[in-house]
């Protein structure tokens, strides 16, 4: 079956040019994209700035997407936090946060999900990696190094459905590199999807691993999105493998003795 993954970072629903808080341009930039996955990076909750909403529920609620969860990152002077959320139109079973803060820098982690897909002959559990990486080169290889050391993913299985995205402050493009030797794949080139208004960069980024299958990565180009946020949204297409031996409401085919 085939899935759409989105990752945005939403800026707090600020627009990167007006410096405009409206949600309702986030909230149209994604809702035409129509994500079964959704990524998001800087997500406030209780902030003056975004009038104290929980954005994460503002966003799912507009959107249609039951299946959300957020993860504080960040304390905000004046009160309220920022951090990465999760929304999904099917079920979220686990949701668990990694720490990737390295020492001297700014909070950074790691959303883990846990998805149950079912859907006519698939039914998978897909795992999640949200990401919202730090600003120095060195910085993020070490983060990455963290994720892939991390107990929830070590203990993943190869074929285990796994994607990973989000806004990995990519400058130089060379982050693939890292996830690689882990399995890990994505496309040759990425869109840049930054600044929104005229992308030069692509920091943001989405790969795969296991029973999952790349079909296409691409940058939403609508004018709203280049006034909606300061980053453009990435979107991959990709299509989920049903499990060997695997048919909803049949069970498994026993081995042979």
């Amino acid at each position: 079956m085939k899935l759409r993954v989105l990752s945005y970072n939403i800026h707090k629903c600020i627009g990167g040019v007006d410096r405009k808080y409206d949600p309702s341009r986030i909230i149209e930039v994604i809702g035409k994209l129509e994500p079964d996955i959704l990524m998001l990076q800087e997500v406030d909750a209780g902030v003056a700035r975004s009038n104290g909403d929980h954005q994460v529920e503002v966003l799912g609620e507009a959107l249609g997407m039951k299946y959300r969860t957020w993860f504080p990152n960040v304390d905000v002077r004046g009160g309220g936090q920022y951090g990465n959320a999760v929304l999904g139109r099917y079920p979220i079973i686990e949701s668990t946060n990694i720490d990737l803060t390295t020492r001297f820098k700014k909070k950074r982690s790691v959303l883990h999900t846990v998805m149950r897909v079912r859907h006519d002959d698939v039914d998978r559990t897909v795992h999640v990696y949200n990401m919202h990486l730090g600003l120095a080169g060195y910085e993020r290889r070490q983060q990455l190094d963290m994720f892939l050391a991390s107990h929830p993913f070590q203990a993943l299985h190869a074929d285990t459905p796994v994607v990973v995205g989000g806004d990995l402050n990519d400058v130089y493009g060379g982050l693939g590199e890292v996830l690689a030797p882990a399995g890990f794949r994505g496309t040759e080139r990425r869109p840049r999807t930054f600044p929104a208004w005229g992308p030069l960069r692509a920091l943001d980024a989405i790969f795969v691993r296991g029973e999952l299958d790349f079909l296409e990565l691409s940058r939403c180009d609508s004018q709203l999105a280049r006034r909606a946020s300061d980053h453009r949204p990435l979107f991959a297409d990709v299509r989920l493998r049903a499990h060997r031996n695997e048919r909803v409401g049949t069970p498994p085919i026993p081995p042979r003795p």
